[in-house]
């Protein structure tokens, strides 16, 4: 049996479709009385308005679009829990997409919220799709970047500074006594995992005696940090690092697990000194609790969703750059020699 139509309702109300159009939209134009008969019709039929056609048809929808590099890390899933609670304070919902580090995903998402012509889209990029954001505002739709800045400021972002993340990160672990660091991260095609890295290699390079080694992964994930674990225990003593900078607390726990379970020799962090980054909620839940640099997720997503609707309503205002700072958090992982 087919879905009943605006038609059938007024058919079943013996009034015009403009009337029930009215009745939905513009109440207070029909008579009380016109208004029960027509609610009558539509409890009858069971009908349901498409709000989404609507929308369309006025050019917009009340739907935000967030595509994020990977919905397994709780930082992300907490970045979109922010931008949900801004979103509906405005009446508007997040459709949550994951492009899981992969750009074709990514570019069908972007095409599936085009062709919804979404209120806007928030966006942590993998790789440069400057070009595609542009099509998208030329379009009417607005983007702001999560978790990374725009290069050129040619869009709105709300980031941290991972260039002074990575650095707080290194010259941690080189105050704790630690001087053969190992950077754990990628791919590198990831602007935040860029950025740690040269963060990394500017504290390093401040502190003579002192080196970093970098380990490339395919993924910013546990399996990918346990496969670098267990690479860096097969090494001597004398080839191991003695601290380890993980992008991320999932590679970071994916590292812990491996040199728990590959040598009884390895212990962390008496003979490796290891920091994530994020501070998600399990870090201080780990076996030895993670040390951490720690990102503002929620407030991320909240306020690159305030930027979002500040610029739906008036596009020709210029793009904002948000970045707020990183703070380190020091647990048992990170003790070291000093």
């Amino acid at each position: 049996m087919s879905a009943a139509s605006v038609r059938d309702v007024a058919l079943r109300a013996g009034v015009s479709v403009g009337t029930v159009s009215n009745v939905l939209n513009r109440p207070d134009k029909v008579t009380a009385e016109t208004v029960a008969r027509v609610m009558g019709a539509i409890d009858d039929l069971g009908f349901i308005r498409n709000d989404a056609a609507r929308q369309l048809r006025a050019g917009h929808s009340k739907t935000v679009g967030l595509v994020v590099l990977d919905v397994r890390n709780p930082f992300f899933t907490d970045l979109a829990r922010g931008a949900e609670d801004e979103a509906a304070s405005a009446g508007l919902t997040v459709i949550l997409g994951n492009s899981d580090e992969n750009s074709d995903r990514e570019a069908a998402y972007l095409d599936l919220f085009e062709e919804q012509r979404v209120h806007g889209v928030l966006i942590s990029p993998f790789g440069d799709i400057t070009k595609r954001l542009e099509r998208l505002r030329d379009r009417g739709i607005q983007a702001v970047l999560v978790d990374r800045s725009s290069g050129d400021a040619s869009f709105s972002s709300v980031s941290v500074d991972d260039l002074a993340g990575g650095r707080l990160a290194v010259e941690h672990l080189i105050a704790q006594g630690r001087s053969r660091i190992a950077f754990i991260g990628g791919p590198i095609e990831i602007r935040q995992v860029e950025d740690r890295l040269a963060g990394a290699r500017m504290a390093v390079a401040a502190h003579p005696g002192t080196e970093l080694e970098t380990v490339d992964i395919e993924a910013l994930s546990v399996l990918a940090g346990r496969a670098a674990g267990v690479e860096i225990a097969s090494r001597t003593p004398a080839q191991r690092p003695d601290a380890i900078f993980a992008a991320n607390d999932l590679v970071a726990m994916g590292v812990l697990q491996a040199l728990m379970m590959q040598s009884s020799d390895i212990r962390v962090p008496r003979d490796i000194s290891l920091i994530g980054y994020d501070d998600i909620d399990f870090a201080s839940a780990a076996v030895v609790p993670l040390s951490s640099i720690r990102q503002p997720s929620m407030l991320i997503g909240h306020t690159a969703v305030e930027i979002l609707i500040e610029q739906a309503a008036h596009p020709t205002t210029p793009p904002r750059q948000v970045v707020f700072e990183p703070e380190l958090v020091v647990r048992e992982s990170s003790r070291g020699l000093a």
